[in-house]
């Protein structure tokens, strides 16, 4: 009985000491830096789903999914909170042909667009970032480290510049041609290439040793912009075009489908432009020079 109750104060003491250890080591692991590649999909008016204008994830197309790669900085602020600066570049996508949805396919309108965002983000641990001990008190292999499970939100500032195939093989921006008589028509300014957005996701982080970690990141970001497409109102009459690259790229069909008359729904301006994302991330620990620290 004693040697039990003598094994059991020396688990609960080497626990209590893993902690306290650990309690004071976040202090010493405050900087990261991190680099992602993955993948992205826009969700706003062009392409999508086989569905009438379904939004947001419902949205969701695979064969539209683009590249991005994305670099940061964290700085923990208590053992579960932390701050971090990121910048993502990358290009979105959509296309008509890719949706089976009938008046959609018919539209016939497609675009990319390369993106730079940087954002500034406050994350917290749901399962905090925790460091096994080495070794335990006999010399033997010690707890393995437990991974970071993250949420986040913050603000962005994306840049965007919508552009198109034309039929002379080149892709030309859209937003100072005003295919939707932005810039022509009184009432329609040209939009701007610069909007905010709100950004939200959920991430994981393992450490593989005391400085490098690997995770992945899904990621959301809900724009202040229908434009990201260039596709958000009603045509317009082709009249009002003297640039006939402008008229070509209002209604590809030439005015042969009588949805694209003036004054037919373009797009959908109910909601603003949204994309996802999913990234594979290397992190790193930026640690002190601090000699003689222990090794837990």
């Amino acid at each position: 009985m004693k040697k039990i109750v003598v094994l059991l104060g020396i688990f609960a003491f080497t626990s209590l000491l893993v902690n306290a250890q650990y309690n004071i080591h976040w202090r010493k692991i405050r900087h990261e830096v991190s680099f992602g590649i993955g993948t992205n999909n826009f969700l706003g008016e062009l392409g999508g789903s086989n569905t009438v204008g379904s939004h947001f994830v419902k949205d969701f197309d695979f064969k539209s999914s683009r590249w991005l790669v994305q670099g940061g900085y964290g700085y923990k602020l208590a053992e579960q909170w932390a701050v971090k600066g990121n910048l993502i570049y990358g290009r979105l996508y959509g296309n008509d042909s890719f949706t089976d949805e009938e008046h959609r396919h018919i539209r016939n309108l497609s675009f990319r667009s390369p993106f730079v965002e940087a954002s500034a983000t406050i994350d917290f641990s749901i399962i905090k970032e925790r460091y096994g001990h080495r070794y335990d008190l006999r010399r033997n292999k010690g707890l393995g480290n437990l991974p970071n499970v993250y949420i986040y939100t913050g603000i962005s500032a994306l840049y965007f510049n919508p552009k198109a195939q034309y039929t002379d093989g080149n892709w030309y921006a859209l937003q100072p041609l005003g295919t939707e008589g932005q810039g022509i028509i009184p009432t329609r300014e040209k939009y701007s290439r610069v909007t905010m957005a709100i950004p939200a996701g959920i991430g994981m982080n393992y450490v593989i040793d005391r400085n490098l970690g690997i995770g992945f990141e899904y990621g959301i970001r809900m724009t202040f912009s229908d434009y990201i497409d260039d596709v958000s109102n009603t045509y317009v009459d082709p009249s009002v075009f003297t640039d006939p690259m402008a008229l070509y790229f209002s209604d590809p069909t030439g005015g042969t489908w009588v949805g694209s008359a003036a004054g037919q729904q373009r797009g959908q301006n109910k909601y603003n432009d949204a994309y996802m994302f999913l990234t594979i991330k290397v992190t790193y620990k930026l640690r002190p020079q601090s000699p003689g620290m222990p090794k837990f």
